[in-house]
């Protein structure tokens, strides 16, 4: 709901989603994610009937093949599959991470989708591919007919060029890939295309609703939604995973930045997301699941409650470790990493969780640092925007480790991000990304945590 100077979430639906075993892959059940989109949307256009836009965000490096008449030829497979740890190995036989670096600007992470797709080449159904969409591009495809790819999450691919913002033929050359199954590239604030009729008749919608592009990486929205009315901010997108950084008007691509491992994803309005993966609170999701499934679950205020009341200065892990990423037993691989320190093993859950969120806000600190350091640029406070918002304890225990202010929310970034672009390409919004943050910071409820 756009007024002026304000903006309000109005959520009509909400639905699970989660990878599970199939084929022996983890795959993501993205044919019935699109059947929860539908029905989300026909109930929206029940409560708003006269809906102009539509703009679609996910999480990133994932995607669908289609084959010669637009189908799915299987659900996509999860990054948090193990496939691609042999892929790596045989990448960087031939090319190194360095030699990457320097075309692509991004993070050296094991599931970025270039390692996917060198993997995917060893499989049954590469000869049959004829296009690679990413997961928001095939729901925007199914919902428009129309294919593009939206640049935001294209340069997490590591087939983008960091300096010309183009798909990069070299390194598509390199992993065999015809460009032909790469669809154009397209900048958010773009109109897609409009509704096909099957899907404006099931939901509802009119059928001059349009498919707005947006940053369709969850993380360019939420960068666009962080409600920063100061230049020098960095910027935590905390939830599954911890994005950590700068924007910054242009990409470094340094020996530092190589070095301290950092990436350059692309931004809303040509910005560069400077910035590190780090390891997020799926290490507490997934010990709170496992937990319930042991039949001992937890109550989360009572756990960080208790968590908060345990002494300062105890056991810190590497929670970038690649041995956290895949899913199950995660208590007794976080358990084994303390132990790996030469510290005892955590008594119970609260001190567990202390040390999950402990590492996190050391990681932080250090990310923070790191990317002042090789940018050169200051930071006089940290926006925390997502999930890891409402974690108070997170949100002191960093600004305590990184001796900035840290203000806390909103919430739903992202979503307002998503919003407010689609909003300003409608003309219903002031123009510039700051202008957009201005807006948000009046209408959110922020919390903010002194050192």
């Amino acid at each position: 709901i756009i007024e002026p100077g304000s903006v309000e979430l109005d959520p009509v639906h909400r639905f699970p989603n989660g990878v599970a075993e199939r084929d022996g892959h983890l795959r993501w059940d993205v044919t019935t994610l699109f059947e929860h989109v539908l029905d989300g949307l026909a109930l929206l256009a029940a409560k708003y009937p006269e809906v102009e836009s539509i703009g679609i965000d996910t999480w990133a490096v994932d995607y669908g093949l289609l084959d010669a008449d637009g189908r799915l030829l299987a659900e996509p497979i999860s990054y948090r599959d193990p496939r691609t740890d042999a892929a790596v190995k045989r990448v960087h036989a031939r090319h190194t991470h360095a030699e990457l670096f320097e075309i692509n600007g991004l993070q050296f992470l094991p599931f970025n989708t270039l390692y996917q797709l060198a993997a995917e080449e060893k499989g049954p159904l590469w000869m049959k591919a004829r296009q690679l969409a990413l997961i928001p591009d095939l729901l925007a495809y199914w919902l428009t007919g129309t294919l593009r790819t939206e640049h935001t999450n294209a340069t997490t691919t590591g087939l983008v060029d960091v300096n010309t913002g183009r798909w990069s033929l070299r390194v598509i050359d390199w992993f065999r890939i015809r460009p032909s199954m790469l669809p154009p590239l397209e900048r958010p604030g773009t109109p897609r295309g409009t509704v096909l009729a099957d899907i404006a008749r099931r939901t509802g919608l009119p059928e001059s609703a349009v498919v707005t592009t947006v940053g369709s990486h969850d993380t360019a929205s939420a960068v666009v939604g962080v409600p920063a009315t100061e230049t020098n901010f960095a910027y935590i997108a905390s939830g599954t995973w911890s994005l950590v950084g700068l924007e910054l008007p242009a990409p470094i691509v340094t020996t530092a930045a190589l070095e301290a491992n950092f990436t350059n994803e692309g931004g809303v309005d040509g910005r560069t997301r400077f910035l590190r993966n780090v390891g997020g609170l799926w290490l507490l999701q997934e010990c709170m699941r496992t937990w319930a499934v042991e039949g001992r679950p937890q109550d989360l205020p009572a756990l960080l409650a208790e968590a908060a009341a345990l002494p300062a200065g105890g056991s810190l892990i590497d929670v970038d470790d690649i041995a956290l990423i895949p899913p199950d037993d995660m208590p007794n691989r976080l358990a084994a990493a303390v132990v790996a320190t030469g510290a005892p093993s955590p008594a119970g859950p609260a001190a567990l969780t202390r040390v999950i969120l402990d590492s996190l806000a050391a990681a932080y600190a250090r990310t923070i640092a790191d990317a002042a350091r090789i940018s050169g640029r200051s930071v006089e406070v940290i926006h925390v925007v997502g999930g890891g918002s409402q974690n108070e304890l997170l949100c002191q225990l960093t600004a305590t480790a990184t001796g900035l202010p840290v203000v806390a929310g909103p919430v739903e970034a992202t979503a307002l991000g998503n919003v407010l672009v689609q909003a300003r390409s409608i003309g219903a919004t002031p123009g510039t990304l700051e202008e957009l943050r201005t807006i948000v910071a009046a209408s959110a409820a922020l919390t903010r945590y002194e050192p």
